[in-house]
């Protein structure tokens, strides 16, 4: 079922040969330009448009009427309701240590800089609703921008065919959370419904543009992202998830096939890869996956996902050489099933989340761990972070010099613009002292 990628007595580098899913987002951008430019020259019947196109739907309203918000939680399993609130609780304290503090530097008598954390002012949340409401990722993007102090929070979510609303059990995380202001929009529209604003009928903001756009999606959510990147902040080009495994012959093959089938019934274009020495590991592992897709719920999907060319099992020499394949492979999840699994984790440099031991599965972050399952996908996790409070701060520098703090360092400005040929920098700070007159 699982493509096998030998990389024992190899030299290969292994960023030239790990599965990695084809997602052609330039090609993305052109296919979703003229959803997006339609949006922006012509508001919400372009939204309309565009949902009765992709969603089969034409939705009553865009805004999410506040009594289908505040009766949601009625909708929900008693059970589900308790698990979502846990979830909150959990989301909140650990996000709860991100918040930042203001530090002021003296770096000489007389002469501070202070950097001061400041939230954006307005959010535009997005959280998928396709093949799997997730109802957790409304969780996930809201709890860390309300810690940061973001005063304007606006949630969307593509609408149901059935209702032309958001599934429910999303509007009742948001009721649960206690944001009011909710899309029933989906994909790029919504992004550049965000980055733009949209104007109601009497010419005033129906949804206001946003500072910042965050939250997961398929590749054109992702390819709106880019393309709008600058318009609008984003996060970061979160796609279709991945889990890396990175094990030998003490884990446990049920858990490995279980945690590589959970990631793969998001989607067919999941990612799901194992790294080991083992091949007594592999063969077990192959065994049980023969086993336990069958009887999944979603098993077409999941088997779909795992032949695909975007997973497969990695073969290395040893638990060394399986490092240096995951730091380059950069998973979104990366499980570490070894002995003394604290220790190879520690030795990790680059993932979106490591879930440590037989018992941190990746579904446990998806839901209840108190971390963020909103993370960098297809590599990005060698240079970016998951979602936290500190995506929704800005830091800002306030610089405070006295007039002899300045006078001091006089001499150092102006012989530093001299060498860069700006003479006018060095005379802004003589003009103070007499210089230029």
């Amino acid at each position: 079922m699982l493509n096998r990628i030998d990389l024992r007595g190899s030299l290969t580098d292994p960023r030239d040969v790990l599965p990695r899913a084809e997602l052609d987002v330039a090609a993305a951008i052109e296919q979703i330009r003229p959803t997006v430019e339609g949006v922006h020259q012509h508001g919400v019947e372009a939204v309309l448009a565009a949902s009765e196109r992709f969603d089969r739907v034409r939705p009553a309203s865009l805004r999410v009427p506040a009594e289908a918000i505040a009766t949601a939680p009625d909708t929900l399993d008693p059970a589900v309701r308790d698990a979502l609130a846990e979830s909150i609780t959990r989301a909140r304290a650990v996000h709860a240590d991100q918040a930042r503090t203001d530090v002021t530097t003296q770096v000489v008598p007389g002469g501070t800089v202070t950097e001061r954390w400041v939230p954006v002012n307005r959010v535009g949340l997005y959280v998928p609703g396709g093949l799997a409401p997730l109802l957790s990722s409304v969780v996930m993007n809201v709890v860390p921008a309300q810690v940061a102090g973001v005063g304007s929070i606006a949630l969307a979510s593509p609408p149901q065919r059935d209702t032309g609303l958001p599934h429910p059990g999303i509007l009742a995380a948001c009721a649960l959370l206690g944001v009011d202001e909710v899309y029933t929009i989906g994909g790029a529209q919504a992004v550049a419904s965000f980055a733009y604003g949209l104007r109601g009928a009497d010419g005033g903001w129906l949804c206001e543009p946003v500072d910042l756009v965050t939250g997961p999606g398929n590749i054109y959510v992702t390819a709106a992202k880019r393309m709008l990147r600058g318009v609008v902040g984003i996060d970061s080009e979160a796609g279709t998830t991945e889990i890396a495994i990175l094990a030998d012959d003490t884990a446990d093959p049920v858990h490995v096939a279980a945690d590589l089938i959970s990631q793969a019934e998001h989607d067919p274009a999941a990612a799901s890869v194992l790294v080991t020495p083992s091949e007594a590991l592999l063969a077990a592992v192959e065994a049980e996956l023969g086993r336990q897709v069958p009887a999944t719920r979603h098993h077409e999907r999941v088997a779909t996902a795992l032949g695909g060319k975007q997973s497969g099992v990695v073969l290395v020499d040893d638990l060394a050489h399986g490092l240096r394949v995951v730091d380059a492979y950069a998973a979104e999840h990366l499980e570490i099933q070894t002995a003394d699994a604290a220790a190879v984790a520690a030795r990790v440099r680059n993932a979106g989340a490591i879930f440590v031991g037989a018992y941190s599965p990746v579904s446990l972050g998806d839901y209840a761990a108190g971390s963020n399952h909103v993370l960098p996908t297809g590599g990005c996790a060698r240079h970016s972070s998951g979602l936290s409070v500190q995506t929704f701060l800005r830091g800002i520098h306030v610089v405070e010099y006295t007039e002899q703090a300045l006078r001091e360092v006089a001499p150092h400005v102006v012989a530093l613009s001299s060498a860069e040929d700006l003479p006018a920098h060095g005379q802004a700070v003589t003009a103070r002292f007499g210089g230029g007159r």
